[in-house]
């Protein structure tokens, strides 16, 4: 998989080969406009559906493929795995608008193989206009091409900064003790790449019976359909989390687009408090409320997993989570799609296991007292 901090040496100096599928010309044109406002991108082709794509495809090389999803003659979900047989290193980058059944069809083209998906604002002018729509398509299609990002000012936005540190050998990073006590809770932070992430994590958690709690970077009816996803692959329901909401035993819930989430000790036991307050770093949901709040709530007894994604949300409260008496376990740079986050809190020093996706669950299971 891809990091941000250690593109192919042989990629670098190239131009990433973008390819835009579109059904709407005026989108294909505004797309086209904004990946090549890079000096790092060039769109090598468009297409007016997925048939046509495939057609091109076989023609042209193409580093990535933005595609859409709803179109006439072949739609996006129907050209997805046909454009990953005729080009199996093509990353796919599925682009739908704000809506439940979009983000439905999203979510399962990621477990098809596309690498990444980006809410597309539903006509040329908002695309156009939405300066957090533009770095973000920029800053996907360049990570998944393996192009090094161009450092910019970190100004406020809803994209979090790409960290752009140097590589850092991951067996020269200072890990801490494992932890001697058993969780009361556990605690997810994701971004992208995350929804992959959490689907290969949650196959393992089956028989945890503790409280889980995740926050994963993404937008309204997005976070919807990943509850969905993830309540079919764990078997029992993962919850969109809701204002005032009860914490079960054995539950699992996931902060909803566009709010932070929080826990909270009640008198007889614990709730989950939303809030649209300020975005932190750059986020809403953040990480940082859900793991800070974890921590004062179980008092410490609190284990944090860092997944994929991009920039270094969360850090802040990992260091408060592990000032509490907390552990926490980073997913390696090796098998995360982008190495920001679970980066920044190994290389600060505060992960008690850095590891492969496939052995998260495992390592999780075992501190809370399960084989896995």
């Amino acid at each position: 998989m891809l990091s941000d901090s250690q593109p192919s040496s042989r990629n670098a100096l190239l131009p990433c080969r973008v390819m835009v599928v579109d059904d709407s010309a005026v989108i294909r044109g505004a797309l086209t406009r904004i990946c090549e406002s890079d000096p790092g991108i060039s769109v090598v082709a468009t297409a007016v559906n997925g048939y046509a794509a495939l057609s091109s495809l076989k023609r042209i090389p193409v580093d990535v493929v933005i595609l859409d999803i709803e179109m006439p003659v072949m739609d996006g979900l129907t050209a997805l795995p046909e454009i990953l047989k005729i080009s199996p290193k093509t990353k796919v980058l599925m682009a739908s608008t704000l809506t439940l059944r979009n983000a439905e069809i999203s979510l399962k083209a990621l477990s098809l193989g596309a690498s990444d998906y980006i809410p597309k604002p539903s006509t040329a002018q908002e695309v156009q206009n939405l300066d957090s729509f533009r770095r973000e398509l920029v800053t996907k299609v360049r990570i998944l091409a393996g192009r090094p990002l161009p450092r910019v000012e970190r100004e406020p936005s809803s994209v979090m900064p790409v960290r752009q540190d140097v590589k850092t050998s991951q067996t020269s990073l200072k890990l801490r003790p494992l932890p001697i006590r058993l969780p009361a809770a556990f605690v997810i932070g994701s971004s992208t790449g995350g929804p992959q992430a959490l689907m290969e994590v949650m196959r393992g958690l089956k028989d945890i019976l503790k409280p889980i709690f995740i926050t994963q970077h993404m937008p309204p009816k997005f976070t919807t359909a990943l509850a969905k996803h993830l309540t079919t692959i764990v078997g029992r329901t993962v919850d969109e989390a809701s204002h005032g909401q009860i914490v079960e035993t054995n539950g699992i819930y996931l902060a909803p687009g566009d709010f932070h989430m929080r826990v909270e000790r009640t008198s007889s036991g614990h709730k989950l408090l939303l809030d649209q307050g300020p975005k932190e770093n750059f986020c809403r949901p953040s990480v940082d409320p859900l793991f800070k709040s974890a921590s004062d709530a179980y008092a410490g007894q609190v284990m944090a997993v860092m997944l994929t994604g991009m920039g270094s949300d969360g850090l802040n409260g990992s260091r408060y989570l592990i000032d509490r008496g907390g552990a926490l376990i980073a997913q390696d740079e090796a098998t995360s799609v982008v190495w920001g986050m679970p980066g920044a809190v190994s290389e600060a020093g505060l992960a008690s296991a850095i590891l492969p996706l496939n052995k998260i669950a495992e390592t999780m299971c075992a501190f809370a007292g399960k084989k896995g």
